[in-house]
């Protein structure tokens, strides 16, 4: 879900920049040094989803993982989710420079979200149910995520308008891929690491 450069209006870029630029302004304030390891973990396996792909007819789509960068990293995954993309449109150019702030906002508005509510939801929650949980958080955020990639191809003009159901069609298979797979992590984490799984729950409250 990476809008590339020349494709989006200047009104839309500034936007994003705007959105994404403030949340990272606001959470950076609460960034200690003992969570810079889990946010650069993070932001390596958003990085290295992007190279999975999965075929779909004549085109591909691949991992995205922002429902577990949220689980994991709760307020702050915006932070994981943009130095991902940084690398992502520098080093394999999926995506632009320019549409940085857009496809922060589409990738870590939901990754907040499932974040937020997964802690809301599951806290105290057997194992199980926090499971399922997640793995239909992320995807909720996988479909809220295509939206808004919509949303702003929509503001593009005509020309990009036409690709929008193309683009939808594509999204399903990672629907039921992202849910199986961030369960199945979230399982594993629950089981070796379950403090991952509970992080910046004072900052959540904090900032709710």
């Amino acid at each position: 879900m990476h809008i590339s450069d020349g494709i989006l209006p200047a009104s839309v870029l500034v936007a994003g920049f705007t959105v994404t630029a403030a949340w990272i302004g606001y959470t950076a304030r609460k960034l200690d040094a003992d969570d810079m390891p889990r946010v650069a973990v993070m932001s390596a396996a958003f990085f290295v989803a992007s190279l999975i792909h999965v075929k779909t007819g004549t085109t591909s789509v691949h991992l995205l993982l922002h429902g577990l960068v949220g689980i994991v990293l709760g307020s702050q995954a915006m932070f994981a989710v943009l130095m991902g993309l940084t690398l992502q449109a520098m080093l394999l150019q999926h995506g632009g420079i320019s549409t940085l702030g857009v496809n922060a906002c589409i990738m870590g508005i939901p990754a907040l979200l499932v974040g937020w509510t997964y802690r809301y939801f599951g806290t105290g929650k057997p194992s199980a149910f926090r499971v399922l949980l997640a793995g239909a958080l992320t995807a909720g955020a996988v479909v809220l995520s295509a939206l808004m990639a919509c949303l702003a191809l929509f503001s593009a003009g005509r020309d990009f308008q036409i690709v929008i159901g193309g683009f939808l069609a594509t999204t399903i298979p990672i629907i039921f891929i992202e849910a199986l797979v961030t369960g199945g992590a979230v399982s594993f984490l629950l089981k070796v690491k379950p403090e991952m799984l509970s992080c910046h729950t004072s900052t959540l409250r904090q900032s709710a």
